[in-house]
Parts: C-alpha cells; sequence; structure tokens
C-alpha cells in the first residue's frame, strides 16, 4: 500500500480538504485527487464524500482512518530505527479537552509549545462534552474520569481534587453546614449528570454529596457557569480544586465542610487510542503538558501554601 497516499488521506481527513493537503505534501490538486481514488480502488472502499462544497468522510472513512494513522506511527518509527528519520516532529495534532481547564493552564502555554515544535498544527475542541477520541479521530484528550474503555491508554496528568465551594454572601444567608448531612436542607448547584460523591472526614466519619437527593433547582453542563453561579449565590457546588483555587484565595468562595475530604480519587488523564506506536507529535505534546503542568501544579502549590 502505498504509504504516501495514506499520508495525503490523513491530512485530508484532517483538513476536510484535498486540495490543502495535497499542497503540503507537494501534489497538485488533480494529483491529490487521482491518488485518493487510486488507495480508494485498492481498498474497495469510497474513503471521502465529495461535493462541490465540501469534503467529509465516509463511514468506512472513519473505520479506517485510525489504522492509517497506525500504519504511518509504524512507518516513521521504522525510519526512526534506522536513524534517518526526519528530526522534525510534523502534522496536525487533533486535541480535546475540557473548556475551563485548556483556557486557564493549555492556552496560556500553547505559544511556547508551537515556538518549539514549529511544523505541528494543534486542532483543538474544547468542550466539557466528552467526544469519542475514536470516531472523532482525536489524537489526544483529556479526561477526568477512570479509564473504562479498553480501546485507550492514558498517562496521569496531575490528581483532581475536589472541594465543596459557596460565596461568602451565600453562607451569610443560609449558614455554614457542620455535617454532611445538613447538606439536604442547603441549595446545591450540580453538572449535569453529576453523580452522588463520597465525603470521608475526622475520626472515620463519612457522608455523601448528592445533588439529586437535596432536591437540586440548578443543573449545568459547563464548569465556568457552574462556578460563576456558586460565586454569585446559586448554593453550594463541588468544584475541581484546579477551577476554583484564585477565587478561594482571594475570598469570592469559600470552602464548604473543609474538614471533609471528597474520596473518589478524581485523576486527570491525557488519553490516547489504543497503539502499538505513539507518534512523535503526540508523545511530544504530552511531555510537555506534564512538564509545563502536571509536574508541580499551582492550584496544588496555592491550596496548600
Amino acid at each position: 500500500m502505498d504509504t504516501d497516499s495514506l499520508r495525503l488521506f490523513v491530512l485530508a481527513a484532517d483538513k476536510l480538504n484535498i486540495s490543502a493537503a495535497g499542497r503540503e505534501l507537494g501534489f497538485a490538486p488533480a494529483v491529490a485527487s487521482a491518488r485518493l481514488a487510486k488507495l480508494e480502488r485498492t481498498l474497495g472502499a469510497d474513503l471521502l464524500r465529495r461535493s462541490t462544497r465540501k469534503v467529509s468522510l465516509s463511514l468506512e472513512g472513519v473505520d479506517f482512518l485510525p489504522f492509517a494513522r497506525e500504519i504511518l506511527a509504524q512507518e516513521d518509527a521504522a525510519i526512526a530505527a534506522l536513524g534517518k528519520g526526519n528530526p522534525l516532529v510534523t502534522g496536525t495534532l487533533r486535541f480535546t479537552a475540557p473548556t475551563t481547564f485548556a483556557q486557564l493552564y493549555i492556552a496560556p502555554v500553547l505559544p511556547e509549545f508551537l515556538e518549539l515544535y514549529p511544523e505541528v498544527t494543534l486542532d483543538l475542541r474544547l468542550s466539557d462534552t466528552q467526544f469519542n477520541l475514536i470516531e472523532g479521530s482525536f489524537d489526544l484528550a483529556i479526561r477526568n474520569i477512570a479509564l473504562e474503555d479498553t480501546s485507550l491508554k492514558g498517562r496521569k496528568l496531575a490528581d483532581d481534587k475536589r472541594i465543596l465551594c459557596a460565596s461568602p454572601a451565600y453562607i451569610e444567608k443560609s449558614g455554614q453546614p457542620d455535617h454532611p448531612e445538613d447538606l439536604v436542607d442547603h441549595q446545591l448547584v450540580a453538572f449535569r449528570n453529576q453523580t452522588a460523591r463520597p465525603l470521608s472526614g475526622p475520626d472515620g466519619r463519612t457522608g455523601i454529596f448528592d445533588p439529586r437527593a437535596a432536591g437540586c433547582h440548578l443543573v449545568l453542563d459547563d464548569g465556568l457557569s457552574q462556578k460563576l453561579a456558586t460565586m454569585a449565590g446559586a448554593g453550594i457546588s463541588m468544584n475541581s480544586l484546579w477551577s476554583v483555587h484564585g477565587e478561594l484565595a482571594n475570598g469570592s468562595l469559600v470552602q464548604v465542610l473543609p474538614e471533609y475530604l471528597v474520596t473518589d480519587q478524581s485523576v486527570l488523564w491525557l488519553v490516547y487510542p489504543q497503539t502499538n506506536v505513539l507518534s512523535a507529535k503526540v508523545r511530544v505534546f504530552m511531555d510537555f503538558l506534564l512538564e509545563r503542568i502536571g509536574k508541580s501544579p499551582v492550584w496544588d502549590r496555592a491550596f496548600n501554601d
């Protein structure tokens, strides 16, 4: 199988533009179209749907794309093993992350990464909705849940400590709960599909943060909106420390039930599709994020000072 044509297909899938993919590889538009057509004849499947206005992946193209990426990664690794590979890290890296985390911690360091690796193009999808990595052809994602999908692998970026917060105005109006059982008498702000979380207190005491049991009247699907609503006095919410450590420091939020820990062992993972060979662009981006963000998380330092 012609790996140049595979590389053209992967680029065309990333850009959804055959001519642009061809230009990046030095092919004229007509040559690029002919190469892709030949690849499709070889495979006996239409990989791309073409119209006068746009290009999109067919169902067969979606299924084939991860294998094409794997073949190219294997080729690059084999050539590098002989000491003949291109020393430049190149290509488009599709990356998805929670919106608020990306805005606070990833976006500020991207210029440094792109200066280090100018041949890499970052294609970011920022959303608190979790995309399917394989179906969406993503190379990498940040997740804060357990890795249950066996088609994925992950490296730990940092612990994701959760705490309960409220605004000073809300506490002044409604009082500070002394025990987890008191939460049923408070207004709770919850993230959509949030499950009950266990709480562990002093002397072996336990509790639970369960918005549904408390009759939660405000449900959101965006982390920043949840924090802002909490700061405005909407009630008590559970937040990641990385999201609220600044507000705790300046007093716009206060910790609720500070002696109780959320014991769900949440972790921020860098997740990528199962593969035998990790591409250079993914490897260097993961190493960069681990060094700049995960090595000594600023939120842990601020909270412990």
